[in-house]
């Protein structure tokens, strides 16, 4: 349970950093203000109502007057019908208004430019006129009006045509010629506060803390200084998070550990696969300048220090040979049965006395046969051969001398200058498209 202290301290905490959050939405709000305005206004008029001052927005006199006019006509073709002189007046009214709107594009102003093409295009498809100005003549004539139907048009004028003019605004500009933005009047508030806060945690923590300078003390709440900045309003995100995070009213050690995770994770990537092409480049440099070579002679040409008393090169040797025979063979040995059968045959095709004697009746297959039955018997005398020699104590002391023998013949023969050159190009070869190959892979 909290100390009375340590709660009282929490709940300072949480209400300051719900202000904080408070703030920061009423800052978001602000920066899209604008952006969604429309939806406002459809939806929620009363914000409109309320908010366009601070942005110095207005209503538009142009499209307002047109707007007003159109109502004006509604009421005068209610009470004198349409083929009156004052409807006839309002039409004409309301022709010239229109030129004027497409001439001086009132919706410019606020960034509505496509409100006025798309009016301008309902019109054309509706009245079958490819001119801007001339469909909206044809659309407000006492003509069209009577032949298309007043009720049909004036509803497709209040479906598609008004809430594109009713949209648009006028937006003030100040003396520096930018547009009025009075959200300082709402955001002073909020930076009071805070400012006020951050100047009493100075002091406090100035008081507690002598061996601190001001200097320091500020750097320890170096986040709270964003609150108090009327610019970069996006990045008051940044205390917010951390003041809930320190109130208890969310946890982000999750998302730090994941975080954490991720970043490590990465880091380790980089540093494997620049470890890797370094490795493989200085196996390369060692290859080409003869350090390889000089090594491998080295170690066959000077004794050598026994930490175990066990020879590798040779247990290396016999524990291939023990894969070979007891993993490899038996699994390769309808191929090496073929290979001898086909080598047989080869042979006996070669031989005159074979073919004379598969022209005989009935005995033309008897050779296949005994080829089949030969390749067989070879492939498992040869099989068992080398198991035995596995197995048998006696065998295997004559197979590690051989082994003995064999790696002294291979140090041999690769100190011999053209076969050591040639295992030398061979390797680098082979690292280089390694490396090519690993550098595709990571990309």
């Amino acid at each position: 349970m909290l100390a009375p202290t340590t709660r009282k301290n929490l709940w300072f905490e949480r209400s300051m950093a719900i202000i904080a959050s408070i703030g920061l939405v009423v800052s978001i709000f602000d920066l899209t203000y604008i952006p969604c305005r429309d939806f406002y206004f459809r939806n929620l008029p009363i914000v409109v109502q309320t908010y366009d001052r601070f942005k110095g927005i207005e209503p538009n006199r142009e499209t307002e007057r047109y707007l007003n006019a159109v109502e004006q006509l509604k009421l005068t073709v209610k009470q004198a019908g349409l083929a009156s002189a004052p409807t006839q007046s309002w039409l004409q009214e309301l022709d010239t208004l229109s030129v004027s709107m497409i001439q001086n594009n009132p919706f410019q102003v606020a960034g509505k430019t496509g409100n006025l093409e798309k009016i301008k295009n309902d019109v054309r498809d509706r009245v079958q006129n490819q001119s801007a100005k001339g469909a909206f003549a044809i659309f407000w004539s006492q003509a069209y009006l009577t032949k298309a139907g007043w009720d049909k048009e004036i509803q497709f004028y209040d479906r598609q045509i008004k809430p594109l003019l009713v949209t648009n605004y006028y937006r003030r500009l100040n003396e520096s010629g930018n547009y009025v933005d009075d959200f300082w009047q709402i955001d002073i508030i909020f930076i009071g506060i805070f400012a006020g806060e951050l100047l009493g945690r100075i002091f406090f923590i100035r008081r507690h803390n002598r061996q601190l300078s001001w200097q320091q003390v500020v750097i320890r709440r170096w986040y709270d200084l964003i609150l108090i900045l009327p610019f970069a309003q996006f990045l008051r995100i940044i205390p917010v998070i951390i003041r809930l995070q320190q109130a208890r009213l969310i946890n982000l050690s999750l998302i730090k550990s994941e975080l954490n995770h991720l970043f490590v994770g990465q880091i380790a990537n980089e540093l494997t696969e620049t470890v890797v092409m370094e490795v493989l480049q200085q196996t390369q440099g060692a290859i080409r300048d003869g350090q390889i070579t000089r090594v491998v002679r080295h170690y066959l040409n000077t004794p050598h220090i026994d930490l175990n008393n066990i020879n590798e090169i040779e247990v290396l040797i016999e524990l291939m040979l023990e894969i070979v025979v007891y993993r490899v063979i038996p699994k390769i040995q309808p191929d090496l049965e073929a290979i001898l059968r086909h080598l047989f045959q080869k042979a006996l095709s070669e031989s005159p006395a074979y073919r004379n004697l598969k022209l005989l009746p009935g005995i033309g297959e008897l050779p296949a046969q005994a080829i089949d039955r030969v390749v067989k018997e070879i492939s498992a005398s040869i099989y068992t051969a080398l198991t035995k020699i596995l197995e048998d104590p006696n065998s295997a002391k004559l197979s590690r001398r051989l082994t003995e023998n064999m790696t002294k013949s291979l140090g041999d023969e690769m100190q011999r200058g053209q076969t050591i050159i040639k295992i030398e190009s061979l390797l680098y070869d082979l690292i280089e498209e390694i490396r090519v190959t690993y550098s595709n892979k990571q990309i």
